[in-house]
């Protein structure tokens, strides 16, 4: 990994720190744009919502397991 790609990740941290979950999965199929972020391993999700912003939230017990973003490449920063 080159050092700007460090750099960049390092610029998520803060980010990451945020989000209340302790673990984080991700996974991104880049022919199809979409990325999927997992806060539980395995999840079996009994639910989900579709968002007007193409994105799904989906829950386990009606507690949020991941969600699946799509079109993530055309998301923009802030």
């Amino acid at each position: 990994m080159a050092a700007v790609e460090v750099k960049r990740m390092l610029n998520l941290v803060p980010e990451l720190l945020e989000v209340p979950y302790s673990r984080i999965w991700t996974s991104y199929d880049k022919e199809a744009d979409v990325l999927y972020i997992n806060f539980k391993k395995p999840s079996h999700a009994d639910d989900s919502e579709l968002t007007d912003d193409d994105v799904i939230t989906r829950y386990e017990k009606g507690e949020i397991v991941g969600i699946t973003i799509f079109n993530a490449s055309k998301r923009k920063k802030g």
